[in-house]
């Protein structure tokens, strides 16, 4: 389990993982792409179609198709992710990004046990100000009164996190109301990453 505190003045992102060792496939042109877990679930973490240097996959290609091009692609992920085992071609893509380039497609994947995954439980959350140097802002600004505080800060924060991999909630005082008008307020939260079953008992 893991404990971890995160402090912002505008947005705050909680995100629960587990690290787990990545893997590299290569494919060259018109080749079918296969990703493969023995243990686990599929989990795509970049992908990219293209060129992105002049050495992967140059052989016995002539000079003009050998320019560095590259893209950030999702589709891949798309269709991989939470499966065993995936096969795809350039097709997934859709349109050429470079048609006159010879192109490859380089994915990083890792294989997540399906029994392990762990989600956010939300242990406490505080939206107003309780001291002068968090969250500071610009001069100006005012952050004089250091005790105020939404009262619903937590089940907010709760009913937006809890039981999900990753989250984000906006420090705004449409989200949390407004303790205090004209004061420069920000959102602090207290979480840990349980594994799904033990939140699914709760």
């Amino acid at each position: 389990m893991l404990s971890s505190l995160l402090r912002s003045a505008l947005l705050l992102a909680a995100v629960c993982c587990l690290t787990y060792a990545e893997k590299r496939v290569i494919t060259c042109g018109d080749k079918i792409q296969r990703l493969s877990c023995d243990e686990g679930m599929i989990s795509v973490l970049k992908v990219a179609y293209g060129w992105t240097d002049k050495k992967t996959c140059k052989e016995e290609k002539p000079s003009d198709q050998l320019a560095n091009t590259a893209g950030a692609l999702e589709a891949l992920a798309n269709r991989c992710n939470g499966t065993k085992v995936c096969e795809v071609d350039k097709e997934i893509f859709g349109d050429d990004p470079c048609p006159d380039t010879y192109k490859y497609i380089q994915t990083t994947y890792t294989c997540l046990p399906a029994r392990q995954e762990e989600v956010i439980k939300v242990i406490r959350a505080f939206y107003g100000r309780n001291d002068r140097t968090t969250c500071p802002g610009n001069p100006g600004q005012a952050v004089n009164q250091v005790n105020c505080f939404s009262t619903t800060a937590t089940s907010t924060v709760a009913k937006s996190c809890d039981g999900k991999r990753n989250c984000t909630v906006h420090a705004s005082n449409s989200v949390f109301g407004n303790p205090c008008g004209g004061i420069l307020k920000y959102l602090e939260v207290a979480y840990t990453c349980d594994a799904l079953h033990l939140m699914n008992e709760s």
